[in-house]
């Protein structure tokens, strides 16, 4: 059915992110790429201006590293063809990019029941959807 499919994981949400993996290898053509996403939120763009202190660039990349480690440890454990990848920035943002680099065919992003803060801002999930230049499925 699809050739290449992006998988967006967030580290606090790996059960979730683990279900939809499983969507992801029952869609993938054989032969098909699946690419397991982590966004590590880049903090002191969001804290320009309202802190004085920056987040140390060792907490970014030890958040880095653990992903990478957790993802890896995901890929083999579903014998996934594919690669993770780990990314810096917004997480929309961030998933929407890698989907149109790669010409993904899919994104696959867990979803969860709206809070107050998503009524102001928004999820990643509406922005995803908004902007991604692939087809998107949502799991809630």
């Amino acid at each position: 059915m699809y050739k290449k499919i992006i998988v967006p994981i967030a580290m606090d949400q790996l059960e979730h992110g683990e279900s939809v993996l499983g969507i992801a290898v029952k869609l993938i053509d054989e032969g098909g790429e699946i690419i397991l996403l982590n966004v590590v939120e880049d903090l002191n763009a969001y804290a320009q201006g309202y802190m004085i202190v920056d987040f140390p660039l060792e907490m970014i990349e030890e958040s880095r590293k653990h992903a990478v480690k957790t993802l890896e440890a995901l890929r083999t454990k579903h014998g996934i063809n594919g690669r993770v990848e780990i990314r810096t920035g917004g997480a929309a943002g961030s998933i929407n990019a890698l989907a149109k680099e790669e010409n993904a065919d899919l994104v696959i992003i867990a979803s969860h029941r709206p809070g107050l803060i998503d009524y102001f801002i928004g999820s990643t999930a509406s922005r995803v959807v908004s902007h991604c230049p692939c087809a998107v499925l949502i799991d809630r």
